[in-house]
């Protein structure tokens, strides 16, 4: 790599921490970030998305039906909703660092133990704690990435971290279609394997500094100026970070994602996130399964997920650029809207051509919508409130996959052009909030 020399105005007596991130340039050491987060993340798709494809198995081992083992992605979500409120809100409090560590330790350590439990209550257990580890490196890993970031560079980041939940969708179905050579010892190799991604994790995030933005905003600003310059030499530029600005500690309420200034910002991206959260289970956890019992039973198999997943990867790369080239906002809109028009295309018929061609339509369209909405979350609240945001938007996504079923399932049973009526509302209704947000992020510098 080239070594470049950036000088900045000596005369200037201190910077803001925006400004020493310009200056330590992206390079080496964000690409490094971005793959160690990212191999988690995906590992994190596996244990997510491995509920379905270990149920059958699960069930067979200890002798229940298929309903009672499905409680284990039950106490996973709940886990998931418990990790994300709780390690959101101590990253604010006690530093991204140490909770970051935190998480994953208890992601891989518990998803590995998940394969060895010996009967199911242990398993609900593990499963529960596995999920409040998954649950927690959400906001963690969005918030840290975004705070190494120069505002210009932050929004196609995120997207493309984002982008690695495809990837572990492709290795959890190659993984099942292995797996079943073990019969009924299946969802052990599954819980084994995708907890090993996360333990590799581990080691390689004793790397991650702490966030020089967390340092600065916490009265640490001479802490904040060694990790950028520690930035700046990863990256192969030869500058000396001056001083920045001091500033003096403070601790901020969850309720101040509440406060006068930030309660419209929040409500309507709450909003936006369950909407969003329950249409998503509806189209890819109940729809296949009612699609399934009319004779697209293929829907359900490994293949289709593969190319489910590829589908998904040029919807993230329009994501990736449209966020920065229109905007996170009319970004989110045109994927929300594009999902609503697909999802109602399931009630122009029942021809194959047509199932298949909406099911890609909103593999493309509702996971390029979660790649804006993770890379805009977490940039519109300020550095004390940013991971409790991302907790709390999380925390609300998780409500809305436990409370799908209630909603659409039902529905879909018994009125199935209803119920495509109701995921396309909630879709239409997620980007009516979105545009009820009070700003737009992009090219803007992180408070």
């Amino acid at each position: 790599m080239s070594t470049s020399a950036t000088t900045l105005d000596k005369d200037a007596p201190v910077i803001t921490v925006e400004q020493g991130i310009q200056a330590a340039g992206v390079g080496r050491f964000q690409y490094r970030l971005f793959v160690i987060f990212g191999l988690v993340w995906a590992a994190d798709a596996m244990q997510v998305l491995s509920i379905g494809f270990s149920a059958p198995s699960i069930a067979r081992t200890f002798g229940v039906p298929i309903p009672q083992a499905l409680q284990t992605g039950t106490f996973f979500f709940s886990g998931m909703l418990v990790g994300a409120f709780v390690f959101g809100r101590l990253a604010d409090r006690i530093g991204r660092r140490p909770v970051l560590m935190m998480a994953v330790i208890i992601d891989a350590c518990c998803g590995v133990a998940s394969a060895f439990s010996p009967d199911l209550a242990w398993l609900l257990a593990l499963r529960f704690l596995t999920g409040i580890g998954v649950g927690g490196t959400l906001p963690v890993d969005y918030t840290m990435m975004a705070e190494f970031l120069p505002s210009e560079r932050r929004g196609r980041w995120l997207v493309m971290l984002e982008s690695f939940w495809a990837i572990g969708t492709i290795f959890l179905a190659v993984l099942a279609l292995v797996a079943v050579r073990w019969g009924d010892d299946a969802w052990r190799v599954i819980f084994f394997v995708t907890g090993i991604p996360a333990l590799v994790g581990v080691v390689l995030r004793f790397y991650v500094p702490e966030s020089p933005l967390y340092l600065a905003r916490s009265g640490q600003a001479e802490q904040a100026r060694a990790v950028l310059e520690r930035v700046a030499r990863a990256n192969g530029r030869t500058v000396e970070i001056p001083p920045l600005q001091a500033e003096t500690p403070m601790h901020r309420s969850v309720f101040s994602l509440f406060s006068s200034g930030l309660r419209r910002r929040s409500i309507s991206l709450f909003i936006a996130w369950g909407l969003i959260s329950i249409a998503y289970y509806g189209v890819f956890v109940y729809l296949p399964v009612k699609l399934g019992a009319e004779g697209f039973g293929f829907m359900r198999g490994q293949v289709f997920l593969i190319i489910l997943a590829l589908v998904q990867l040029p919807g993230f790369a329009l994501s990736a650029y449209g966020v920065e080239r229109w905007g996170r906002k009319p970004t989110l809109v045109g994927f929300l809207l594009l999902s609503a028009v697909g999802c109602m295309g399931y009630s122009l018929g029942s021809a194959p051509a047509m199932v298949i061609g909406s099911t890609l339509l909103m593999s493309f369209a509702l996971l390029g919508t979660w790649g804006a909405l993770y890379a805009f979350t977490p940039e519109v609240y300020p550095t004390g409130l940013r991971a409790s945001g991302m907790g709390v938007a999380g925390a609300v996504a998780r409500f809305g996959g436990l409370f799908a079923p209630a909603i659409i399932a039902p529905v879909m049973a018994t009125h199935f052009t209803l119920s495509l009526a109701m995921l396309s509302g909630f879709l239409v209704a997620g980007a009516i909030a979105i545009l009820c947000v009070d700003m737009e992020s992009r090219n803007r510098a992180l408070d």
